[in-house]
């Protein structure tokens, strides 16, 4: 069964598919009863002694991937990997008989099998399997990597996820706490009265964010759709149509970069509650992410993914509250609050202080811009940033003290910003005008623009009732709460470069 293209080991094992047959046995198995799993019988019978385990001769029955093997003569020791973790299983000749005892010395590491036997402590005190009945489930025809969670190998993690959950428990844990923390946020907006909805990933208009979009073709509409840069739009029609308080976790997908925070197709959710405000969305965003800490990981303390090695991040106590200005004038000394500045007076200073600038930049995008450059990676302990201009914000109610700005906050932490809140427009004249603008920008080549949407402002015609809106990365808040370092660990099917 030689093969250029294989390697040696890969052939030896090839060979034995054979064998399996000639057994009367499938190579790649059927089903298993898994009664037991590895980390329940650790954790139980982990204070017995050998021989009260001996007395008490517990049976179990387990099924999982041979991760070590130590044969000998007539008895030997493997180990085998499930879900919950490693298991060490100790099989003898004259228990288990020829015919099995001949069945496991075929066996490789990364095969599958099923043990049934009962639990025992061996004289190193390590919680064991005695196998009884060993039963050949699956051959594995690739040899395990001996290393794969090194810096050498991490393209190869993200690209083969299915080995980096053997190989890597870190990988593994990972995997099982971001359903986990998805469905903690989810308990705690349920039990606010919020009710889970879906809402199109095609649409028709680029809407809802600040994005460039992915765009496909309906073939039987004959039309290009976007997939979604957000879901905005749809749930605010919701609440105009009477539903008060909704909530969408789902993926969004966007035509840009790829780093250590970003990737194409990644997950928010997005939650409106008619009578609610900026206030009211502050109280959640806390909420929510202390909740799922605390149910999820146990604790309110974390350390920074963005600086592992900086100071942990605090999540006990009350996030900071502060403005765009103020935060610009304690790092610079410029004061756009203060100082109605003109489009010439703002690109000025942008010079003076080495702040780029884009052909469609107003003063808006110019604070905002000054924000990026000298504010932003100083937030490191929780923080709500609010007062964003009204130009980089064409959803959002004006600040009626100062309609430059809008009623609106973003939670930054280790520097990073984690969600995105609104007090909402519902005024369809001011939204039509803000529509209007983002085209204007879109014709002096701004590729993020909002497109019109007619029927969402005909929408707010009929009534949007006054509401609090936000939307909460996900994926960052499982880099945080899972004390990742990227994105990539976090996402089981990264987007990767093709090779």
């Amino acid at each position: 069964m030689a093969d250029l293209n294989l390697s040696e080991q890969e052939i030896v094992r090839r060979n034995k598919l054979e064998k399996y047959k000639e057994l009367g046995l499938d190579p790649f198995g059927s089903a298993y009863m898994q009664k037991d799993k590895s980390s329940d019988i650790k954790k139980k019978y982990e204070g017995y002694s050998h021989e009260e385990l001996e007395e008490m001769n517990v049976p179990c029955q387990v099924a999982g991937r041979i991760m070590f093997i130590r044969k000998m003569g007539k008895a030997s020791f493997f180990s085998i990997q499930d879900r919950e973790g490693k298991i060490q299983v100790y099989i003898r000749k004259d228990v288990v008989g020829d015919s099995q005892y001949d069945l496991f010395k075929m066996a490789d590491i990364g095969d599958i099998v099923g043990i049934k036997g009962s639990v025992m402590k061996t004289q190193t005190g390590e919680i064991t399997i005695k196998c009884e009945e060993y039963t050949h489930l699956v051959k594995a025809l690739r040899p395990l990597p001996e290393k794969f969670h090194g810096l050498t190998d991490v393209e190869e993690r993200y690209r083969r996820r299915y080995v980096d959950l053997i190989m890597n428990e870190e990988a593994k844990r990972v995997a099982i706490q971001r359903p986990r923390i998805i469905r903690a946020m989810q308990e705690y907006f349920d039990s606010k009265g919020f009710i889970e909805v879906e809402t199109p990933v095609l649409q028709n208009i680029q809407g809802g964010a600040s994005a460039r979009p992915f765009i496909t073709h309906h073939n039987a509409l004959d039309a290009d759709f976007y997939l979604r840069i957000a879901t905005e739009l749809h749930l605010k029609r919701l609440l105009v149509g009477g539903l008060e308080r909704v909530y969408e976790i789902g993926r969004i997908f966007r035509n840009e970069g790829m780093d250590k925070t970003h990737n194409p197709e990644f997950t928010t959710v997005e939650l409106y509650e008619a009578y609610g405000d900026l206030s009211s969305m502050m109280d959640l965003n806390e909420g929510v992410i202390r909740f799922a800490a605390n149910k999820v990981i146990g604790k309110e303390q974390f350390k920074n993914p963005f600086n592992p090695e900086g100071d942990l991040i605090d999540i006990s106590k009350p996030f900071r509250r502060v403005t765009m200005c103020e935060l610009i004038k304690e790092k610079t000394g410029v004061d756009f609050k203060e100082n109605h500045y003109t489009l010439e007076e703002a690109k000025a200073l942008a010079k003076e202080h080495n702040v780029p600038l884009e052909p469609h930049f107003t003063v808006g995008h110019i604070i905002n811009a000054f924000f990026e450059e000298f504010c932003e990676s100083s937030l490191i302990q929780p923080t709500f940033l609010m007062g964003h201009p009204i130009e980089i914000s064409p959803l959002t109610k004006k600040d009626p003290e100062d309609p430059r700005f809008v009623q609106r906050f973003e939670l930054f932490i280790g520097g990073h910003e984690f969600s995105n809140a609104y007090t909402e427009l519902n005024d369809p004249i001011d939204q039509r005008e803000r529509f209007e603008e983002q085209m204007k920008e879109k014709e002096l080549g701004n590729d993020e623009a909002n497109g019109m949407d007619v029927d969402f402002v005909e929408s707010l015609e009929y009534g949007m009732p006054p509401a609090g809106g936000i939307g909460i990365g996900v994926d960052r808040l499982v880099i945080f709460l899972t004390e990742s370092t990227t994105i990539r660990d976090v996402i089981l099917f990264p987007q990767m470069k093709t090779r």
